[in-house]
C-alpha cells in the first residue's frame, strides 16, 4: 500500500504542474481516483494518504465497496455507461454521474434520488471522437439533452465527459479536449452555468488539463494495472 502512497505523490505532483504549465492555479483541477476493480483495502490506503474523490463503474462492485467503506467521509462519482436497471443503486449511493447521454437516465436518476440526499451532480457523456462502441451523445445533439437535464428536479447539471479515442502525440490529444471546452463554452454562453469539465485520464490528462479540464480521472498511475474487470 505505500506504492499508493507515492503514486498519489507523484500524480498530485503531476496535476499540478501541468495546470501551473497551462497558466492555471495549482489547485484548479480536482484528481478523481479510478479505483474500479481495486479493493476496499486500496481505497482506504488512498485515502491515508489525503484523498477523498473516488471513481467507479461497476454498480454491485461499487455498492459494496461504498458499503464497506461508509466509516470515511468519502465523496464518490459513477463513471460508466449506465443501464436504466442500475439507476436506483447510482441514484442512491454516488454524489457524481459523469456519463449520462440520455434523457431516460437523467429522468430516472431524477426520480429515484431519495429526497434526503443533496442534489446529484451530474456531467453529460460527449462522443467527442465519433467512435460506434463508446457511449456519449454527439456533439450536435447535446444543446437539447443538456437544457432538458437542467430542468429535471433533483439534479445539477455541473458539466461535460469525454474520453477521446486514443493518442499518443500531444498536440493531437489536446484536438478533442478544445472540442470539448467550445461545447462548454457554448452550453454557458446559452445561460447553463456549468462548471466542470470532467476529462483527460493517466494517458492523457497533462493535454485534458491545458484545454481546461477541471477534474481528471486517473487510476493506473494511482493503483496500477488493473485486474481483469468484475461482472
Amino acid at each position: 500500500m505505500t506504492a499508493i502512497l507515492s503514486n498519489l505523490q507523484a500524480t498530485r505532483g503531476a496535476v499540478q504542474a501541468a495546470a501551473l504549465a497551462a497558466g492555471r492555479a495549482a489547485d484548479s483541477v480536482m484528481l478523481l481516483a479510478v479505483s474500479k476493480t481495486f479493493p476496499a483495502e486500496a481505497v482506504r490506503a488512498a485515502y491515508a494518504a489525503g484523498q477523498t474523490a473516488f471513481g467507479e463503474n461497476y454498480v454491485q462492485e461499487a455498492v459494496q465497496k461504498i458499503a464497506e467503506l461508509r466509516d470515511l467521509p468519502l465523496e464518490w462519482h459513477f463513471i460508466g455507461p449506465i443501464q436504466s436497471n442500475k439507476t436506483r443503486e447510482i441514484a442512491g449511493h454516488f454524489a457524481w454521474v459523469h456519463g449520462v447521454d440520455r434523457l431516460k437516465i437523467a429522468e430516472r436518476l431524477a426520480a429515484q434520488r431519495p429526497p434526503h440526499l443533496p442534489l446529484l451532480n451530474i456531467c453529460l457523456q460527449v462522443n467527442i471522437s465519433g467512435e460506434e462502441t463508446k457511449s456519449g451523445i454527439m456533439p450536435e445533439e447535446l444543446m437539447a439533452l443538456a437544457q432538458q437535464v437542467a430542468a429535471l428536479p433533483n439534479l445539477r447539471l455541473r458539466g461535460l465527459m469525454a474520453i477521446p479515442a486514443p493518442q499518443d502525440d500531444p498536440a493531437e490529444q489536446r484536438k478533442p479536449f478544445a472540442r470539448m471546452r467550445t461545447l462548454f463554452d457554448e452550453l454557458n454562453a446559452q445561460g447553463l452555468r456549468l462548471d466542470t469539465l470532467s476529462m483527460g485520464m493517466s494517458h492523457d490528462f497533462p493535454a485534458a488539463i491545458a484545454e481546461g479540464a477541471t477534474i481528471v480521472r486517473i487510476g493506473t498511475a494511482i493503483f496500477g494495472s488493473r485486474s481483469f474487470p468484475q461482472p
